[in-house]
């Protein structure tokens, strides 16, 4: 079978010739260390581990211009950078690993939206590739997946208003969330609406990291009254066009989010951190062919011995395997704790176990 074939076999839980291998996320200090424990430096990883190719449409989603930023403070240690609506974060210079902080988020209410939302313009030449028509072509005879992104509902409105304020939001200012998501539905049909039409695409991912240890960051009723609708009408534009694979990518316990994902036509979901107390064994059990599900394997146990790393994979992988409608997935992108040795020998269980 071609990637693609093995993809949607796998995905719409069909008899592939083995399962589908999406590539993994590596921390950058992770390939540093593996490196000096022997992993060649001059190999392609997804050629090296097996991995199988998946591509997605290059559209810019994102704030066009972005923000224009200037770092105001800095020392040895961290800097302090500021863009054009204010919004501030530190920054740590002298570690690898690690998030920025956010001090002020750059939207605070309307008068930063009104002003952030000009730049979500659908018809900017830049969101699409300079070269479309060539890569169009390129992809009319691919014989790998190819998928777009949906968006996001939760998490883009997250990260440009901050998790506290958002929480207060839907509350104080309900309107202004609701414009703000129904303004991203607006945003995200119109500018892949291009792509949608003059491509055969295989599937759609959505972002929205949503959920901490306990359980998801909002109620399942505010999901329903913002999120939902926007979901619908995104989910039912890329359905008319047939794709009926969409998978969305939520860190934490989502538990309480599957749900109201499966309600809003999102049929898969990744990528099940297992320390978070997801169950993906429990979620086949429980839905049945209706959710796709990517991923499941604790980092953790990765990072211990190679007895560790087999019972996690034989505990997992099998009972999953056995339904189809799964793909083998590290639980997040694999951190610089996990030795090389251990990595390969989860590769290693993992190609006999799908037989290939």
């Amino acid at each position: 079978m071609t990637a693609r074939e093995r993809f949607l076999e796998t995905m719409h839980f069909g008899k592939p010739d083995r399962p589908f291998l999406m590539p993994h996320w590596f921390f950058g200090e992770t390939l540093s260390r593996w490196r000096r424990e022997g992993m060649p430096a001059d190999v392609h990883l997804n050629a090296y581990f097996g991995f199988d190719r998946y591509e997605t449409v290059p559209i810019d989603l994102g704030s066009v211009p972005p923000l224009e930023t200037q770092v105001v403070e800095q020392t040895e240690h961290w800097r302090i950078v500021e863009d054009e609506l204010g919004g501030r974060t530190k920054a740590w210079s002298d570690r690898e690993i690690g998030m920025s902080q956010w001090l002020v988020y750059p939207i605070r209410g309307r008068e930063q939206w009104e002003i952030f939302k000009e730049r979500l313009n659908p018809a900017s030449p830049a969101r699409y590739p300079q070269y479309w028509d060539d890569l169009r072509r390129c992809w009319a005879g691919r014989d790998y997946p190819l998928g777009i992104s949906g968006g996001s509902y939760y998490g883009w409105l997250r990260n440009w208003v901050g998790m506290e304020h958002l929480a207060i939001l839907y509350y104080d200012d309900p309107e202004l969330v609701r414009e703000m998501t129904h303004t991203i539905a607006d945003f995200v049909i119109e500018t892949i609406t291009r792509a949608a039409d003059e491509l055969d695409l295989d599937f759609a991912l959505y972002w929205e990291d949503m959920a901490m240890k306990s359980g998801s960051l909002i109620s399942p009723r505010l999901f329903r009254e913002f999120m939902t609708p926007c979901y619908r009408r995104v989910t039912s534009f890329l359905a008319q066009r047939g794709i009926d694979i969409h998978l969305v990518d939520s860190d934490g316990n989502v538990d309480e989010l599957i749900p109201l994902f499966l309600e809003s036509g999102v049929n898969g979901i990744y990528p099940l951190e297992i320390a978070a107390g997801c169950d993906p064994v429990g979620y086949r059990r429980q839905y049945g062919r209706d959710l796709i599900l990517v991923g499941g394997i604790d980092k953790r146990a990765l990072a211990k011995n190679r007895q560790a790393v087999y019972d996690e994979v034989m505990a997992r992988i099998p009972p999953l395997l056995a339904d189809g409608g799964y793909v083998p997935f590290v639980d997040h992108a694999v951190p610089p704790d996990v030795p090389f040795d251990n990595f390969s020998y989860y590769m290693e269980l993992v190609h006999e176990l799908i037989g290939g």
